[in-house]
């Protein structure tokens, strides 16, 4: 795999995040540096890396669709096995969307480092866009072996707020709203929200969770 990209903190961080990206987007997406920039001033370093498949595109490769979740988990795996022998103190792992989801699945594992505290999930995908009668997406989060943040945009098309209040999480999963927020925490025009605003939410949240591991 390719060289992290790092975004730290001026002073000793709280955690370090191993930050994926989501399905269609890189590592270094505007959403992407924006909460690596939030995370940044709330005292969470973050090493974003990309995924083979997205990797490739960057020399000219096909734009091929990403592989299922649960095939990348391996790639996860290797990225985190590297950090390790890059960063110090406490870890979390965690990702945009899909790469949450992965993150999630990862930490089902029976093999997960003791140094890794905690998940983060920035827009969880419990189920396909609009169709939540279709599959929920809550293995990941019911078999994690470590508690669990998600960031979710309070009308994300991916998961709402009222589609979420119907069903039953576990107590391991920790869950904040951002408002009026989309799948990549924008707000519509007429909101008294911001997306910068509901950024820097998310990442406050991701430095509480975190201070309390």
């Amino acid at each position: 795999m390719t060289d992290f990209l790092w975004t730290r903190p001026d002073t000793d961080p709280l955690a370090t995040l191993l930050l994926a990206h989501g399905a269609g987007a890189p590592m270094d997406s505007t959403f992407m540096e924006k909460l690596a920039g939030a995370l940044a001033e709330n005292r969470i370093a973050s090493a974003r890396f990309e995924f083979a498949y997205m990797a490739g595109r960057r020399t000219g490769g096909p734009k091929k669709p990403p592989p299922k979740a649960d095939k990348l988990i391996g790639e996860f795996q290797t990225a985190l096995q590297k950090l390790m022998s890059e960063a110090e103190g406490p870890l979390l792992v965690g990702g945009k969307s899909m790469g949450g989801r992965v993150a999630a699945m990862l930490s089902g594992g029976g093999s997960l480092p003791s140094r890794v505290k905690g998940v983060g999930c920035f827009g969880y995908p419990f189920h396909p866009t609009g169709k939540p009668d279709v599959e929920w997406r809550l293995s990941p989060l019911q078999e994690a072996k470590r508690p669990v943040i998600i960031l979710q945009g309070d009308r994300d098309p991916f998961g709402n707020q009222s589609e979420i209040a119907e069903i039953t999480l576990p107590t391991s999963v920790t869950l904040t709203y951002l408002e009026d927020g989309n799948h990549d925490f924008g707000p519509r025009g007429k909101s008294p929200a911001t997306l910068d605003g509901n950024i820097n939410a998310a990442a406050q949240a991701v430095a509480e969770f975190a201070a309390g591991l």
